[in-house]
């Protein structure tokens, strides 16, 4: 079992930047990496961005724009957003995936094992 909690979403005009930070907890953690997703308005959730240790991968939109990082004595991983655009309006969720799966399940949504709650984030124009 793990737990997620996402925190730092909120309303920022276009050029903005905003912070978001995940942290896991449970009994399992150690066996999970942790990936960032988001759900668009009317949208599919979709892949952002993943770091664990010297590995990051960045969705195309995004690159540039937004970093991925992470604290492993705290479990928490980060992504920092800058850059913002309305395109980038969406509910973000942090997702952790079995390290058993190999990396390339951590970009993938129907790999994920368990979901945080998500933080919502508006870009306006």
């Amino acid at each position: 079992q793990v737990v997620l909690v996402e925190s730092g979403g909120g309303s920022v005009q276009a050029g903005g930047s905003l912070r978001l930070s995940c942290a896991a907890s449970g009994r399992d953690v150690d066996a999970y990496r942790v990936s960032w997703f988001r759900q668009p308005p009317g949208k599919e959730r979709e892949f952002v961005a993943v770091w664990k240790d010297d590995y990051t991968f960045y969705r195309e939109s995004v690159k540039g724009r937004f970093i991925a990082s992470g604290d492993n004595s705290k479990n928490t991983v980060y992504l920092q957003m800058s850059n913002l655009n309305p395109e980038d309006t969406a509910v973000y969720f942090c997702g952790a995936i079995s390290r058993f799966k190999g990396y390339y399940a951590l970009r993938v949504r129907h790999e994920v094992d368990y979901w945080g709650q998500g933080t919502q984030v508006t870009v306006s124009s």
